[in-house]
């Protein structure tokens, strides 16, 4: 095993992203540069969904900087086809944190918001299982976001155990004309949750192994969430609607695919079958180390999001071969919480990094000021091919309705030679998670 000080720092150059970082302006978490969120003149405002970008894969073999650099190129094409985007979502698992030296964990993330502020636009994150582990932490890669004007990434949970991603952003309306949105009433709330998972920073436990998170939205996430949601419609006296954001999905995607998925009423991937959901490998007395296969840690989530009105859908990643969305509007079997028509989705596997070779893509999420008093979304996939797929709009009737099968295609890394795969430079061995 190599030393920290011969061997570790000495691989730093094969740890460091290999394309040229954009560089901050000016460190400034409070967004006062481009101002809050609002509806486009045209009275519409879009979402772009990244998920399971997995930069940092193995960056001591020559094919680990190329997948990420493929990666970029991902972003660069869907935002270019998006030229109307208002905010891009990084939906969890931006980095490969396994993977990842403590020195230069988060240096990843200006290579994965570089296309994102050469277009001036900003963006907001939920982190993923994979963004926390032994030599990286959440609270670090919030740092480095932040160090950037563009992150609109915030903390508003501060408990032990409650994550780091857990914030909201208010949307304005597009008649909002005051610079800061004061004295405007909302027209959207966007909510972001942090689901964690993965290890905990820099701790092992006594036999030297990794101390693993809880990989579901804490309870004092839940309590906050009720509060200030109760709060915000109190001060505004009105039902504002709203989106949710979270990498790793809930037990209802579960029980819901269990159902069945159908190709043109629910259209999209559902190779990822049986998916992985929150509470996944935990006992219900929060233990993970007695082969438990679910625990049941989410109910309190999923209560939160079924009693929250105007919560039109929640969208998650974490599951690379699902792309597909369900409305939520019964009790389904082995649940003890009834859906009240919330729609659950997946994104698009984006990144290169990750498992699975399924064409690269963002969700899409367009909101109309004229459709939310009857709680509508359209969304759709953009593709790296340029093609959009699995359009769908989001209102009573779906699940319903019916739509073209999205095709189930593949992509392959052009530049990766996957020929070689070699251990982690300093460790026994090479780890990977789900």
């Amino acid at each position: 095993m190599l030393s920290v000080s011969a061997g570790v720092v000495g691989l730093l150059a094969f740890a460091t992203p290999s394309v040229q970082l954009a560089t901050p302006r000016f460190a400034n978490s409070s967004n006062k540069l481009f101002g809050p969120l609002r509806f486009k003149p045209d009275g519409t405002f879009q979402l772009s969904i990244f998920e399971d970008l997995h930069f940092g894969e193995n960056a001591w073999d020559s094919w680990g900087p190329q997948q990420d650099i493929n990666s970029v190129k991902v972003l660069n094409k869907i935002l270019d086809d998006e030229a109307g985007v208002n905010l891009v979502v990084l939906n969890g698992d931006l980095i490969t944190g396994e993977n990842a030296y403590k020195e230069n964990a988060t240096a990843y993330i200006d290579q994965i918001v570089g296309p994102i502020v050469a277009r001036d636009l900003t963006w907001a994150s939920t982190y993923g299982n994979h963004d926390s582990d032994y030599n990286i932490s959440r609270e670090d890669i919030l740092k480095r976001e932040q160090r950037w004007p563009n992150a609109r990434t915030r903390q508003m949970v501060f408990e032990q155990n409650s994550g780091v991603s857990n914030y909201y952003l208010p949307v304005y309306g597009s008649d909002c004309k005051t610079k800061c949105g004061t004295g405007c009433t909302p027209s959207l709330l966007l909510w972001f949750f942090d689901s964690r998972g993965g290890f905990l920073y820099q701790q092992k436990d006594a036999s030297g192994n990794r101390v693993g998170q809880p990989d579901w939205v804490d309870q004092s996430v839940v309590d906050w969430f009720v509060a200030k949601n109760t709060e915000l419609t109190q001060k505004y006296k009105r039902v504002i609607p709203s989106l949710g954001f979270v990498h790793i999905p809930t037990n209802a995607s579960l029980a819901l695919q269990e159902k069945g998925v159908d190709a043109e009423r629910q259209p999209g991937i559902n190779d990822d079958y049986l998916l992985a959901q929150q509470a996944q490998g935990w006992c219900e007395d929060g233990s993970n180390t007695s082969g438990c296969k679910y625990g049941g840690q989410d109910i309190p989530f999923m209560q939160a999001i079924t009693s929250t009105p105007g919560l039109m859908a929640v969208f998650s990643g974490h599951d690379h071969g699902d792309t597909w969305c369900y409305k939520w509007d019964a009790l389904l079997p082995g649940m003890s919480v009834k859906g009240n028509g919330i729609n659950l989705c997946f994104g698009q596997h984006s990144g290169y990094g990750g498992y699975g070779n399924w064409i690269r893509g963002a969700r899409q999420v367009v909101v109309k000021e004229a459709d939310l008093n009857n709680w509508i979304v359209d969304t759709y996939i953009r593709l790296e091919s340029g093609d959009a797929v699995g359009a769908v709009t989001l209102n009573s009737t779906y699940g319903k309705d019916l739509y073209p099968v999205t095709p189930d295609d593949m992509t392959y890394c052009p530049t990766c030679n996957y020929s070689i795969v070699t251990p982690m430079p300093g460790t026994k061995k090479q780890r990977r998670l789900r």
